[in-house]
């Protein structure tokens, strides 16, 4: 999948519903304007619709933006609904967002902070 292979710093989602027919341009306004975020860090935007089976990805590269689409023939993804609401995802969450699994996994191992071992 190309979203795995993009070498954000961060990745973001935005909760609830995007309307799909924005442009770049109003990714990228939603996402200074909205969210109170830089769109052109090195950062991945990722925004779903109302019905769940397509997504758009806004990067920057060092010239200008990307965006990347992605529509599923069947199945739809478990996109968190909290409408106006950015969230900062990591990458294990964004592979199964893809794979349509939801993000919250609970019986997934958590990482642990750096602990000292006495």
């Amino acid at each position: 999948m190309i979203l795995n292979s993009i070498p954000a710093e961060n990745v973001y989602i935005a909760c609830g519903y995007t309307d799909m027919r924005r442009s770049i341009d109003g990714l990228a306004a939603m996402v200074k304007q909205a969210f109170k975020l830089e769109p052109c860090s090195r950062n991945l935007y990722i925004f779903c619709g109302r019905r769940n089976d397509r997504i758009k990805a806004l990067w920057w590269e060092d010239d200008g933006f990307v965006l990347l689409y992605k529509r599923l023939e069947r199945g739809r993804f478990q996109w968190p609904r909290k409408a106006s609401e950015v969230r900062m995802i990591t990458p294990q969450q964004l592979r199964w967002l893809l794979e349509g699994l939801n993000i919250e996994q609970p019986k997934a191992v958590k990482r642990v902070a750096n602990l000292l071992f006495v």
